[in-house]
C-alpha cells in the first residue's frame, strides 16, 4: 500500500472532527487504517491514537510512518472503555469518532458524517454502515437495535448490502467500532464507563443518550471496512466474561422499572438460554464469573442508576417503542445450533 503525502494541523486551529483510534499489538492493521484516514475527502479532523500498553512496536510505527497522527501512548492496557476515554481527553473536535484499528474507512467516511451531523441537528449520535473487510458487499453491521429483554441486535448482520440499507434512519445506537458523537451530548450524557472494560460500552453509552433525548441516525454511505472480532477471537473466555457481565450492567443501570418488570419473563428466558449455551459451548465457567462479578458490584450499579434515571426525560411510553419487542428468537436458533453441535468453531456469542 503506497503512502499519501502527510499533513501538518495547524496548533492554531481546532478541528470540526476528532478521530480516535484504539491499539493494542495490532501494528498488522495500522497501515491500513491509517491510510484510509489520509485519503479521506473531508480534512478539518485530528488522528489521536492510542496506544493501550502494546508490546510490538506500534508506537514507533506510527510515529515514524505516520507523523500526522498524535500519539498517546499509556503504560499499560485500559481495555476499550478506558483507551478510549483517554483518547477523549485529549480530543478537541466538536464531533467525536470512534474507529478500530482493524479497520479501513471509505474516502468519504469523514464527509458523510459530517453532513448527517448538519442534516440532523437533533441527532446526538451517528452509525457508520460497517462491512466486512474481505467480503466488501457484506453487511457485518448498521448500527443496533435493543430488545426489551435487553439483548442486542446488530442491523443487517450477515446481509448482502441492497436497497434496504441505502436510506438514512433512526436505530437505537452506534457501534463504537466506527461511530460518531456530538461533543455536546457527551457532556450531557457522559462518554464510556470505565467500568466496563471492553463490550457493551456503546450498549450503554447508547442507552443514556436514548433516555436523555438523542436520537442516533444510521448514515448508509458513511462506510467502513472492518475485519470482523480480528482481536477478540482467540480469547472466548475474556470475551464470554466481559460480554455477560456488561449486558448486565447496561441493564440495571438503564432499563426503566416499569419496563423491568414488564419484560422480567423475557429476561428470565434471556438468563436460561445463555446459561445453557455458554455450558453447552465450554465457556460455562466464563459466563458464572460474569454474573457473579455483576452480584458484587451490585450496590456500584445502583448508584449509577439512581443518576441516570433520575436525569432522563424519555418516558416509559417513548422507551419501549424504541425498544424492539423480543429478539430472544434469534438467540434461540443460536442455542439451538449449539445444542445440535453446529457452532462454528467459535465460543463466544449468546449475544453478538
Amino acid at each position: 500500500m503506497l503512502s499519501s503525502p502527510s499533513y501538518e494541523p495547524s496548533d492554531q486551529h481546532t478541528p470540526e472532527i476528532s478521530v480516535i483510534v484504539l491499539n493494542w499489538n495490532g501494528k498488522r492493521f495500522l497501515e491500513a487504517c491509517l491510510e484510509g484516514l489520509r485519503r479521506q475527502s473531508f480534512r478539518d479532523f485530528e488522528t489521536i491514537l492510542v496506544d493501550n500498553g502494546s508490546s510490538d512496536g506500534s508506537v514507533e510505527y506510527v510515529r515514524s510512518n505516520f507523523p500526522e497522527v498524535r500519539v498517546l501512548a499509556l503504560p499499560d492496557n485500559r481495555g476499550f472503555a478506558g483507551g478510549n476515554i483517554a483518547g477523549y481527553e485529549q480530543s478537541t473536535g466538536n464531533l467525536i469518532l470512534l474507529l478500530n484499528n482493524d479497520t479501513e474507512a471509505h474516502p468519504k467516511w469523514l464527509e458523510e458524517i459530517r453532513d448527517a451531523s448538519l442534516t440532523y441537528p437533533q441527532a446526538g449520535s451517528f452509525a457508520s454502515k460497517m462491512m466486512y473487510f474481505d467480503e466488501r458487499n457484506r453487511v457485518e453491521n448498521c448500527g443496533f437495535d435493543v430488545g426489551i429483554e435487553g439483548a442486542t441486535l446488530d442491523l443487517g448482520r450477515d446481509q448482502y448490502d441492497g436497497p434496504q440499507w441505502s436510506k438514512p434512519r433512526e436505530v437505537f445506537g452506534a457501534c463504537a467500532g466506527a461511530a460518531a458523537y456530538r461533543r455536546t451530548m457527551l457532556e450531557d450524557v457522559g462518554f464510556l464507563d470505565d467500568d466496563f472494560f471492553m463490550t457493551y460500552e456503546d450498549v450503554d453509552l447508547s442507552f443514556r443518550a436514548q433516555l436523555r433525548g438523542y436520537s442516533c441516525v444510521y448514515v448508509p454511505g458513511a462506510i467502513v471496512y472492518h475485519r470482523y472480532r480480528a482481536t477478540n477471537s482467540k480469547l472466548p473466555d475474556r470475551q464470554v466474561f466481559y460480554s455477560q457481565r456488561n449486558i448486565e450492567y447496561v441493564w440495571v443501570k438503564n432499563m426503566p422499572f416499569a419496563l423491568i418488570v414488564r419484560s422480567a419473563p423475557w429476561r428470565l428466558l434471556y438468563e436460561l438460554g445463555a446459561a445453557i449455551y455458554f455450558i453447552r459451548v465450554g465457556t460455562g465457567s466464563a459466563f458464572l464469573k460474569s454474573k457473579w462479578a455483576v452480584l458484587r458490584n451490585f450496590s456500584s450499579l445502583l448508584r449509577k442508576r439512581k443518576e441516570i434515571q433520575g436525569r432522563r426525560v424519555a418516558r416509559n411510553a417513548e422507551m419501549q417503542e424504541k425498544l424492539h419487542n423480543s429478539i430472544f428468537g434469534i438467540k434461540w436458533r443460536k442455542l439451538r445450533a449449539a445444542w445440535s453441535g453446529a457452532t462454528g468453531g467459535t465460543t463466544i456469542g449468546f449475544t453478538p
